[in-house]
């Protein structure tokens, strides 16, 4: 497995890769809801490379991607320092080490650019992510009460972050 940062090139398994986590029902989008838009994929790429601050990182294990890690920078002064992550890894890649291995290469690049902070949000309910990010610094910083409307129902989310030396 390698893990490299997206090109303009690969925005079309990109998109498939992210309609395929998706499907898992553990994302922000519901499954099927997001549309597959390759060209506007492309623009995020180009305005991600244009920033110190943001990056996406991607795992490629046999020549195909498996999963993926977004940091998008904070865009004002005060928050430039803070990275905002989504982070995603496909059925199959499950458990032999994609998101600890994207998380590595994050870590690298967040400590040249000097970050200090990476947060993110997680379901309440998915244990294997929130174990994954706590192996890899996270904390629970709170909750977010009734944040999404899954299937009927309210559901909470944790809002985690990690404070880089």
């Amino acid at each position: 497995m390698i893990i490299i940062e997206a090109k303009k090139e690969d925005a079309q398994q990109i998109v498939e890769l992210i309609y395929e986590v998706e499907q898992s029902g553990l994302m922000l989008f519901e499954p099927f809801e997001r549309p597959k838009n390759v060209n506007g994929m492309k623009n995020r790429i180009e305005m991600v490379a244009k920033e110190d601050n943001s990056n996406i990182f991607l795992a490629e294990l046999d020549n195909k991607l498996v999963g993926y890690l977004f940091a998008f920078g904070g865009q004002s002064k005060r928050v430039k320092h803070v990275a905002y992550l989504v982070v995603g890894v496909s059925s199959e890649a499950r458990g032999i080490g994609v998101g600890s291995r994207l998380f590595e290469s994050l870590n690298e690049w967040a400590n040249r650019q000097r970050l200090k902070r990476l947060e993110l949000t997680v379901l309440k309910h998915n244990e294997v992510a929130i174990n994954l990010y706590k192996k890899n610094g996270f904390e629970i910083e709170g909750t977010k009460k009734h944040s999404l409307f899954v299937d009927g129902e309210f559901v909470d989310e944790y809002y985690l972050s990690k404070i880089l030396k």
